[in-house]
């Protein structure tokens, strides 16, 4: 039996993920603040279950309790293997980083870069601890690598989780466990995170046209063309620990 945990399930990459694992035959616990009914149809569909776990990962002090609650859900006698995607992600705040309050910045950071690590390190403590396979993904950008006006936070927190997943990834081969972490970078798709991006002041964030022009030409991806990019990595026995994978390499 085959788990996955998805966060941000509720819509979005995050849901299309979830649905594709749905239907692959991996049952799915989703994290996220708000639900998603139709995971729960496509489940029954497939004879996989779909538990909803509400969170807001941006509230640290929660996630001791979440984990344990996801714990106790996926770790049972007949597991073979642990999926976690890391899909959750905030943009905002878009501004001049002279702009960002602390506050702001906080927000940011507990949602981009703690809660993805805090979940990581715990399953990954139990995986071991119970010697059954996780296999870890966190959803990363472009912005990672390439710096952009307005997107202070985002570039550093995206950048930040990919050294994570390499460390990571050493720090088990060096163990030799059977536990697996990547980064997967998913381009640009038709999401609601788009849609905050053009809402954004060009003041603030001087590649506003550009990215309304993505909407305009009909260039951004659809989610569940992504997803299936991602769910073909993960459930394939080759996946290489600690690389980051671009699914423009894919489609």
């Amino acid at each position: 039996m085959k788990y996955a945990i998805v966060t941000g399930s509720s819509k979005g990459l995050g849901e299309s993920i979830a649905k594709l694992f749905l239907e692959s035959g991996v049952n799915v616990v989703g994290l996220s603040r708000s639900t998603s009914d139709r995971l729960s149809v496509i489940a029954k569909e497939n004879n996989t279950t779909f538990k909803q776990i509400p969170c807001d990962l941006g509230k640290i002090e929660s996630l001791e309790q979440i984990c344990q609650e996801v714990t106790d859900t996926v770790f049972t006698e007949d597991t073979t293997t642990i999926y976690l995607v890391n899909n959750a992600g905030v943009i905002e705040p878009v501004k001049q980083s002279i702009h960002i309050q602390p506050d702001e910045l906080v927000g940011h950071v507990n949602v981009n870069t703690i809660a993805p690590m805090v979940l990581t390190n715990y399953l990954l403590n139990k995986a071991t601890e119970k010697d059954v396979p996780l296999i870890s993904v966190i959803i990363t950008s472009g912005a990672a690598e390439s710096p952009m006006y307005g997107w202070s936070a985002y570039c550093t927190t995206k950048a930040s989780m990919n050294m994570y997943t390499r460390t990571v990834a050493l720090e088990q081969e060096e163990l030799k466990t059977d536990n697996k972490i990547i980064a997967f970078s998913p381009g640009v798709m038709d999401t609601g995170m788009q849609e905050k991006i053009r809402s954004s002041s060009k003041s603030e964030f001087v590649e506003l046209d550009t990215f309304k022009g993505y909407k305009e030409n009909n260039l951004l991806k659809d989610t569940e063309l992504v997803g299936g990019v991602l769910i073909d990595i993960l459930l394939d026995d080759d996946i290489q620990n600690g690389k980051i994978y671009y699914v423009k390499n894919y489609l």
